[in-house]
C-alpha cells in the first residue's frame, strides 16, 4: 500500500497549498481501491447495488420472433409495390400461447402484440391500416400498396439479448432499468459487491443536534443529515456517530470507532487553517493524512488520508464545515471516490452545456461551482442563471438550484450568452 507521500510524488505539479480540482481527482483515483467482498442478494434488494461479475443471459429475449403490434401476420414476399394485397385471415394468434394452425398461400393470421409469429410468417400489418371484409369461410384483409416492406413490425428472437451473451457487465450500478432487465431473464437473485460502510460525524463545540435548545453562537447541524442523505442515495451502509465536541479524548474515540467499523470516514468541520479545535491534530496522530488547500470555490480546505485499524485502514475525507462546501466537495470528489470503492465502473462526469443568462465574475486559477437554475427555452437551448448569493453558508441555494455551474480552472469572466458547463443534481442529491 502506497503512502500519501508516494502517491503525491506520482502527480505532476502536486502542491497541497494550491491543488487543482483535477489534481484532487487524480490523487483519489490512486488512493482508493475497490472492495473485494461479494454477496448474493434478492432482486428486491438489488437496487443501487454494484454488479460483482458479468451477468450472462440464460435465455434469449425475446425467446421467439413475435409481433410488435396488433395486426395481421403474413409472408412478406407476397407484397407488391404497385398493387394491394388481399389475404384470408384463417386464425388468431394470442400473446402467451403459440398458434398451431397452418398458413397457406394467400392467407394470414390475426395477431396480438407479443404473440409468437406463426411458422413461415415474417411481417405484420397494423390492424388500423387494413380494409376488412367479412366473407366465408374466413374474413378477407386488404393491405394497401406501398405501405410495408417484408419483415416490418416483427421483433426477432434475441433482438434484446441473445442467450449466452453478457446482459450486464461487472461494475454496473443496478438502476431500476437494470433490475427490470434482470427480472426479464427470470433471475430472482444477483451477485453484487457488498455494501460500502461509511461512518460520518460533525465536529465542533458550536454544533447543536436536533432537539437541543438554541444557544448563542451555536448552529444546528445540517451537515450530518445532508451527508447521510447523499450516502443513502449511493446505497451505502451508513454509520452515524453524531456530533463530536472539541475534546481530544472524544475525537480519538470517534475516529477509532469509525475506522474500526467502516470502509470510509467522513467528517465536517475542523480542517481550515487556524481553527481552534483538535480535529486536525487527531487526524495526524491517528493516520496518514494530507491537508489541502484546493484551488476551488466553495470548499477550499479538505483533508484526505487513511486511518489504520488492525490490519486494514479506512479512507478519511475531512470536509469543510460550511454546508454548501460540504455538498460541493462531496459531489465533486467524495462521490466519485466512493463509487470506485464500491466497485462501480468508472464513468466520466457528465456536464451539460448551457448559455448563461447573466454575467458571472470569475478569476482564472481556480475551479468554481456556482449554484444554478437550468431551464430549457422555446428554441430548445438550455439556459442557466445563478441562484443569487453564492456564500458557502447559503444552504437554501442548493435547494433552489437544480445544478452546479462549473467554471473551469483556467476560465475567466462569463458574459451573458456565453456557454458554460453545468453538473445537474438529478440522481446525485
Amino acid at each position: 500500500m502506497k503512502s500519501l507521500d508516494q502517491i503525491a510524488r506520482e502527480l505532476q505539479g502536486y502542491d497541497p497549498q494550491a491543488l487543482s480540482a483535477q489534481g484532487v481527482l487524480d490523487f483519489l483515483e490512486r488512493l482508493v481501491t475497490p472492495l473485494a467482498e461479494t454477496e448474493t442478494v434478492s432482486l428486491f434488494d438489488a437496487p443501487t447495488r454494484v454488479l460483482a461479475q458479468d451477468l450472462i443471459s440464460p435465455l434469449s429475449v425475446p425467446p421467439h420472433d413475435n409481433a410488435a403490434m396488433d395486426g395481421y401476420a403474413f409472408e412478406g414476399a407476397a407484397l407488391r409495390a404497385d398493387s394491394a394485397l388481399t389475404l384470408e385471415a384463417v386464425g388468431t394468434a394470442l400473446a402467451g400461447q403459440a398458434w398451431r394452425g397452418t398458413v397457406g398461400p394467400g392467407q394470414c393470421v390475426k395477431i396480438m402484440t407479443g404473440a409468437i409469429m406463426p411458422a413461415g410468417l415474417d411481417t405484420v400489418v397494423p390492424q388500423e391500416f387494413v380494409t376488412l371484409a367479412q366473407a366465408q369461410p374466413h374474413p378477407r384483409v386488404t393491405i394497401p400498396a406501398g405501405l410495408l416492406q417484408p419483415g416490418d413490425n416483427r421483433r426477432h428472437k434475441g433482438e434484446d439479448l441473445m442467450q449466452g451473451e453478457p446482459a450486464l457487465r461487472a461494475g454496473e450500478r443496478l438502476t431500476p432499468a437494470a433490475c427490470g432487465l434482470i427480472a426479464s431473464l427470470g433471475l430472482p437473485q444477483v451477485q453484487v459487491m457488498r455494501r460500502l460502510k461509511v461512518a460520518y460525524f460533525s465536529t465542533g463545540d458550536e454544533i447543536l443536534s436536533l432537539g437541543e435548545a438554541p444557544r448563542e453562537g451555536a448552529v444546528y447541524d445540517s451537515n450530518r443529515h445532508t451527508v447521510r442523505a447523499l450516502l443513502m442515495r449511493l446505497g451505502c451502509e451508513v454509520i452515524d456517530l453524531g456530533v463530536v465536541r472539541d475534546d481530544p479524548a472524544l475525537l480519538r474515540r470517534a475516529f477509532s470507532e469509525a475506522a474500526a467499523r467502516a470502509d470510509a470516514v467522513i467528517t465536517s468541520g475542523g480542517v481550515s487553517v487556524g481553527e481552534a479545535d483538535f480535529t486536525k491534530a487527531m487526524m495526524k496522530e491517528l493516520g496518514d493524512v494530507a491537508f489541502w488547500k484546493i484551488a476551488m470555490r466553495p470548499g477550499r480546505p479538505m483533508a484526505v488520508g487513511r486511518i489504520p485499524s488492525g490490519e486494514r485502514a479506512a479512507i478519511l475525507f475531512g470536509l469543510p464545515g460550511n454546508p454548501v462546501a460540504v455538498m460541493v466537495t462531496f459531489l465533486a470528489f467524495v462521490r466519485p471516490a466512493l463509487l470506485r470503492m464500491m466497485g462501480a465502473r468508472p464513468e466520466p462526469q457528465v456536464l451539460l452545456s448551457a448559455h448563461s443568462d447573466e454575467a458571472i465574475r470569475k478569476k482564472p486559477g481556480r475551479t468554481e461551482y456556482q449554484r444554478g437554475i437550468v431551464t430549457r427555452h422555446s428554441d430548445g437551448t438550455l439556459r442557466v442563471r445563478t441562484t443569487g448569493s453564492q456564500g458557502s453558508g447559503v444552504l437554501r441555494s442548493m435547494v433552489e438550484g437544480n445544478g452546479l455551474i462549473v467554471l473551469a480552472h483556467d476560465q475567466g469572466n462569463v458574459t451573458p450568452g456565453d456557454e458554460v458547463s453545468v453538473m445537474m443534481f438529478d440522481g446525485a442529491i
